[in-house]
């Protein structure tokens, strides 16, 4: 099935972007980053910005966006047979248009992947695609989709941390 993302969830003067790959089955139901009830996403961001995840979805967005974090994904659009990042067929995929938008985001400095997919999609479909500021900052995070059990909730949320890190300097 051809699945679409969202906009970006996004202020100008956003100095952090999150990426994901694309929105699951339930946030593209819901129209909501992350709406999976499992996805330890918003539960991290409770923890590290003090963003009660049982606030409304814009709610929860507005409070992201003032401590200067967006949101978005790397692909456009993909063709999934599922909900899992493993599903997506490779030759589909569409890349989001990263050069408009960081070009409108005059004091980002940091992406973080959320997952190993954003983060091989965006090197794959994006850096080698599009010109970006070379100032830009690039990390790895753990995904936090219930899929990745591999890795422990504590284990995860100590790696989340460098995203508090960045925004306290």
């Amino acid at each position: 099935m051809l699945v679409h993302s969202f906009p970006p969830a996004i202020t100008t003067h956003c100095r952090v972007l999150i990426l994901g790959s694309m929105p699951g089955r339930r946030s593209l139901e819901m129209q909501q980053y992350y709406a999976h009830p499992q996805n330890l996403f918003w539960p991290f961001l409770e923890t590290l910005f003090n963003i009660p995840a049982t606030r409304p979805y814009q709610d929860r967005l507005a409070l992201l966006n003032q401590q200067g974090v967006g949101l978005w994904d790397v692909l456009q659009e993909c063709f999934r047979s599922g909900s899992l990042d493993g599903d997506i067929e490779e030759t589909s995929i569409v890349a989001n248009d990263f050069a408009s938008l960081i070009s409108q985001l005059p004091q980002l400095e940091h992406i973080f992947f959320n997952g190993a997919k954003a983060a091989q999609s965006f090197r794959r479909h994006v850096l080698k695609q599009q010109a970006l500021p070379p100032h830009l900052q690039y990390y790895n995070l753990p995904s936090t989709s219930p899929a990745n059990a591999a890795i422990k909730r504590e284990d995860k949320l100590a790696q989340w941390q460098q995203l508090r890190t960045v925004m306290m300097h």
